[in-house]
């Protein structure tokens, strides 16, 4: 649109419009001055408003100021290739400014475009079809980003360094830019002359579209259908020149602000998006207890700076606190707390004022519009934010970053750690520290090899249940604390490791300790018992996949003492042994025959098993029942003892009232796992039960408990409970159906474990009540109701078998059935070979044997077979 006019209308245009802003004339000299445009057109204009025809010459002379400004200016700017860094990113600078002011010229030729229409056409092109009206948002913006370009530009003096490459030239248009800037004086700088000549087309014709845009509104009816869009676009533009002319003061002070720090300060600090808002040079602060010469505030960053140092808080994350005095106030960051204090409250009040809507519009991610602190968003920062950091004082988290959300200066809410070395957690944080369930990959020496922890954490540890996969193909299921297997849990390895095992039972400070049962897959052998610091320690039970039984002492995991080993053929050895269950020392051996041997044992290489003492056939023959069913570790593992690993967390649970977040930790939770370790976004999540979940469901678990009291309809509720693994009760039940079956099934199937078993079924139905009467006992009290009497011993025993025992028993009933099998194979043997041989029997025989009245024999005509069976005296008759 520059061709429009002569270059010497044009400027001269600028010359009248610069003087307009420095001397705002009343409309009525506006329009005196439209007859200057008389011309062609003039009959289409005087059918127009003269407000319509000013705003197009306003439009017309600023287009073109943009034209020249683009040629004159910018494009000599972008000419010179700086070699280094520093000039590089001025020249970035000032090519967005070429940008932005491009896309300026073309929305003003848009809307000098629709002015010119609605001149031409005002009967047919209504008034709301003006840009400025219908797409008001559109040019703001656009003024926005120039504003933000050139600011940008002023504020690390990008103009003032282009000059300097191409000083020659521009010296040598310094009369041209005193025609074209009115008040510049011989003696300024061609770079101060270059900025105001950024700066004055632009606040001349926001200025003048106000005073236009104004007077067009007083003359448009209240009830018109553009009157809505007038004040909108006046309201718009007069904060535009609210915020321009703020943005170019912050620039300007920022500008200043370089020239009086040190070069090392300046390197760190001048970047072309600090903007400076307070220093307290200006209004004076003292900084407590941190030590600092002078506090700048940026409209991004709070700033420290002593000697040297300089020490940098991103105001994204820094809390503002109220002191105890009016001179002072309190902040809070990741890693530091200090104070602020003024010399008087005054000054207190603006610097925490200021400090407090710069949180707010760096949280908001864009300048406040209008004016700093004002706006529809509240004034007040969130106390809880999202953000990412990365620490650096030492401590755990040390090189760490994290992202998610904040509270009060600490990660609090839903992470993202992320440390150098490559370890991960993704969960949940409460006052700094990792708390709730999260997921932790901790990478070992070998290439895509980690150690993935899914479990809970309690101020910064692992705390209740976990599932741990390990890069040495081992997985542990069960409970930690302070950061260490603790209470019962489950340690497995893969069939391909080079020695498989499996551990189930308790656990103390990391080692295997208290009751437990482990496999060994490369021995053959299962071991049940004590175990203490890693080793079995105490009174113990092996059972081999031959069948051998040992029980005894066991000491630093060696066997010491006498012990007995109870062989398949029923062969009964009492004495010392080595640990591969060789006899050795004095020992007694009693055969099922009743035969004793009594002697000393010992073995030796390529000879065998060899003894001397005393032979003793003498002896009566024992009775082969008692014999058969010698029970293993009754007595030597009190029955309520073994398993409290697996009551304690419930017991715990119910005695806290059943709070939400706590069933997850210790009843642990629902998640597909995968033994492939590898480092991965997705490898960081699981899916689970969520804790709010576990809350509602709780409830309802509560309020069913109560609805169903009766007999019936309580035996009803809990089989459906104990069938449901979402269930506290049956959670609980399919835990203890683990340790059954880790005890019972595969190679400790052994008949002389079956009392064993017995006795852990009834404690199992037993501690299963107990559950369930103190989940009722919660339910009653959530309702304010009375909590029932206490059960006498009688009372339990009579509800435990009646009742609980018949839901649970089947759930051990496979585990129950193959020791039963086993215990009785003799007698089921001699059984079915009873039936085998009375099947032989003629009919007659039979019902004799069967001592059957003959009056009763179903039989009318008996007649002789010829299947008798060879050596029968008696005639087999067959019914016919």
């Amino acid at each position: 649109m520059g061709s429009l006019l002569s270059s010497e209308v044009g400027w001269s245009w600028a010359f009248w419009a610069y003087s307009l802003r420095r001397h705002p004339a009343p409309m009525a000299a506006i329009r005196s001055n439209l007859a200057w445009f008389s011309g062609p057109e003039s009959g289409t204009l005087a059918m127009c408003s003269p407000e319509e025809a000013a705003l197009l010459r306003l439009e017309e002379v600023f287009s073109a100021t943009l034209s020249r400004i683009n040629s004159f200016v910018l494009q000599p700017l972008l000419e010179a290739e700086p070699s280094d860094p520093w000039g590089r990113e001025c020249l970035q600078l000032l090519q967005q400014l070429h940008r932005s002011s491009q896309q300026l010229w073309e929305v003003t030729e848009e809307s000098l475009h629709s002015l010119q229409e609605r001149l031409r056409h005002p009967d047919s092109i209504s008034l709301e079809s003006l840009l400025l009206l219908h797409s008001a948002d559109r040019v703001l913006q656009v003024h926005l980003e120039y504003i933000e370009s050139y600011t940008s530009c002023v504020a690390v003096q990008a103009f003032q360094k282009a000059v300097k490459r191409r000083s020659e030239y521009w010296q040598g248009q310094r009369k041209a830019l005193q025609q074209f800037l009115s008040g510049m004086s011989s003696e300024g700088s061609v770079g101060t002359a270059l900025v105001q000549a950024l700066r004055q087309p632009l606040t001349h014709h926001v200025q003048q579209c106000v005073l236009l845009l104004l007077s067009l509104r007083d003359t448009v009816g209240e009830s018109h259908p553009t009157r809505e869009l007038l004040v909108h676009t006046v309201t718009i533009f007069g904060n535009l020149q609210s915020f321009m002319r703020q943005e170019l003061d912050q620039a300007m002070a920022t500008q200043a602000l370089w020239h009086t720090l040190s070069s090392r300060q300046r390197d760190v600090l001048c970047t072309p998006a600090h903007r400076l808002l307070q220093d307290s040079q200006d209004i004076p602060v003292t900084v407590t207890p941190l030590r600092a010469e002078r506090v700048l505030l940026f409209d991004d960053a709070l700033v420290l700076l002593q000697g040297h140092s300089v020490h940098t808080f991103d105001l994204k994350l820094v809390w503002v606190e109220p002191g105890q005095d009016r001179c002072m106030f309190h902040l809070l960051t990741p890693e530091e707390e200090f104070s602020l204090c003024s010399k008087d409250p005054q000054g207190q009040v603006a610097w925490q004022w200021k400090v407090t809507q710069a949180v707010c519009q760096t949280l908001r991610r864009k300048k406040d519009f209008p004016v700093l602190g004002a706006g529809l968003e509240p004034s007040e920062p969130p106390t809880c934010r999202c953000g990412a950091y990365t620490f650096r004082a030492e401590g755990r988290f040390s090189q760490a970053t994290y992202e998610g959300e904040w509270y009060g200066g600490r990660p609090h809410g839903k992470g993202t750690l992320k440390w150098p070395d490559g370890r991960n957690h993704v969960g949940d944080f409460c006052q700094g520290l990792e708390h709730g369930f999260g997921i932790r990959l901790v990478p070992q020496a070998s290439e895509d090899k980690f150690d993935c922890y899914k479990c809970h954490w309690r101020e910064g540890s692992m705390c209740g249940y976990g599932i741990c996969e390990y890069s040495t193909s081992e997985v542990y299921k069960g409970y930690f604390q302070e950061g260490l297997r603790h209470g019962f849990g489950v340690l497995e390895s893969t069939p391909q490791t080079p020695q498989p095992c499996r551990y189930t039972g308790h656990w103390e400070r990391g080692q295997r300790s208290g009751y437990g049962v482990q496999d060994d897959g490369d021995r053959g052998e299962r071991y049940i018992g004590m175990w203490q610091a890693d080793q079995r320690h105490g009174p113990g039970v092996v059972v081999t996949q031959a069948g051998v039984c040992y029980q005894g002492t066991f000491q630093a995991d060696k066997m010491v003492g006498p012990g007995i080993l109870l062989c398949e053929d029923d062969s009964l050895y009492e004495g010392t042994f080595t640990r591969d269950l060789t006899f050795v020392g004095k020992g007694k051996v009693t055969f099922p025959n009743g035969f004793t041997l009594e002697g000393s044992f010992g073995s030796g290489a390529g000879r065998g098993l060899h003894t001397q003492g005393v032979l003793d056939t003498a002896a009566l023959p024992p009775d082969p029942g008692s014999t058969r069913k010698r029970q293993l570790g009754l007595g030597v593992f009190p029955v309520e003892s073994r398993w409290q690993g697996v009551y304690g967390p419930f017991q715990d649970f119910v005695q806290a009232g059943c709070p939400g977040d706590l069933q997850e930790a210790l009843l642990g939770f629902h998640v597909q796992s995968s033994r492939e370790l590898r480092k991965s976004q997705e490898y960081l999540c699981c899916e689970r039960t969520h804790p709010e979940d576990h809350a509602g469901r709780m409830e309802d678990i509560l309020e069913e408990l109560l609805q169903h009291r009766a007999p019936e309809a309580l035996q009803q509720c809990l089989r459906k409970a104990l069938s449901n693994s979402l269930h506290p009760l049956g959670k609980l039940l399919r835990t203890l159906m683990l340790t059954f079956q880790a005890t019972y099934s595969g190679i400790g199937a052994n008949k002389h474990l079956q009392g064993l078993a017995q006795e852990e079924v009834k404690q199992h139905a037993q501690e299963l009540w107990a559950a369930y009467r103190g989940l009722l006992q919660v339910a009653l009290q959530c309702k304010g109701q009375a909590p029932e009497e206490d059960q006498d011993a009688e009372a339990r025993d009579l509800q435990v078998h009646r009742l609980m025992l018949p839901l649970v028993l089947p759930s051990f009933y496979s585990e129950l059935f193959t020791l039963y099998l086993l215990l009785h194979e003799r007698e089921d043997s001699l059984y079915s070979q009873g039936i085998a041989n009375l099947s032989l029997f003629p009919d007659t025989k039979l019902l004799e044997f069967l001592d059957v009245q003959k009056h009763l024999w179903p039989l009318k005509d008996l007649m002789l077979t010829t299947n008798q069976p060879p050596g029968d005296r008696l005639p087999h008759f067959t019914v016919e």
